[in-house]
């Protein structure tokens, strides 16, 4: 598994009634392999899998890994309250094909660090799939302490980190003491360019959902050394990313998607479309966003 690289966090296409639209989810998916993404990740937040059934998420699965064939890895998110569902999910993702799993801490309840690493050892020996380990205690109220991820090394297939905990410095923290042992994949838009120049791999990115290219651009210059080109484009690119850490990032981005025309707005309850101020004031920062799109 090759962690290295961009990797957007897909949303689920729904149709106006709810029910998946796969021919539109195929569209973006299309339009982010052209643009030169490394990897696809399933079921997280920006996928709305609190709202999927487990129907669902297999079938989005098994169609994606079908869709792709190889040409890129799809990642399975776990994001589970009880061990006993994450290891079905570790077991199902094995059986449809998956290349590896995101993981987050236990869901709902506040679990001690022996919980955690516990939790998280116990799935990632039951499995042969490599493991990136989802760390956002700004969203999720659980920080996976470096010496927590020192526990975890022992499990060969605990091979990335998503490194959300808002923290630029973390990234040197885990490298001066793990050295290359953990790929560190930044997984907060915001922080991306700063978190790469200080020795993170990849992205796991949530506005490369509207505009992959811009997104892998950015990585790819910072890969060539050419970092003042990559601040521009990003300066540019911030306004739309900040989207990204609202608590309606799904909302914001889908529309950005549509606007983009290779998504659609329609989320699924509780969750409900934007309208009013708050629609036209997102409206204008896509807009601004496309109409001012860098040359590339």
């Amino acid at each position: 598994m090759n962690w290295k690289g961009v990797f957007p966090a897909v949303t689920t296409k729904f149709h106006p009634d709810g029910s998946l639209d796969m021919e539109l989810f195929f569209k973006n998916l299309d339009f982010q392999l052209q643009s030169g993404v490394h990897g696809i990740i399933l079921g997280g937040t920006l996928g709305e899998s609190s709202v999927l059934s487990q129907e669902e998420k297999i079938t989005l699965t098994r169609e994606t890994v079908n869709y792709l064939k190889g040409k890129v890895p799809v990642i399975l998110n776990i994001a589970e309250g009880a061990t006993k569902d994450a290891l079905f999910w570790a077991k199902k993702a094995e059986e449809l094909g998956a290349s590896g799993l995101m993981i987050l801490p236990p869901m709902r309840y506040a679990a001690d660090a022996r919980e955690v690493v516990t939790y998280f050892k116990t799935v990632a020996n039951s499995t042969q799939l490599p493991i990136m380990i989802y760390n956002n205690p700004v969203d999720y109220k659980t920080l996976v302490t470096v010496d927590m991820f020192a526990e975890l090394a022992e499990c060969e297939n605990i091979q990335a980190i998503k490194e959300s905990t808002r923290d630029i410095s973390n990234v040197t923290r885990m490298i001066n003491r793990f050295g290359d042992r953990f790929q560190i994949l930044c997984g907060v838009d915001t922080l991306a360019l700063e978190e790469l120049l200080m020795g993170a791999v990849g992205w796991v990115a949530g506005l490369v959902c509207a505009f992959p290219k811009e997104t892998v651009t950015i990585y790819n210059l910072v890969q060539k050394g050419e970092i003042e080109r990559a601040r521009e484009i990003y300066r540019w690119f911030l306004p739309l990313l900040e989207l990204d850490i609202h608590p309606k990032l799904v909302q914001y981005i889908k529309l950005a998607e549509q606007h983009c025309e290779i998504g659609s707005e329609h989320v699924r309850a509780p969750r409900l479309t934007l309208i009013g101020e708050e629609r036209e004031r997102i409206e204008k920062i896509i807009l601004d966003g496309i109409k001012n799109r860098p040359l590339l």
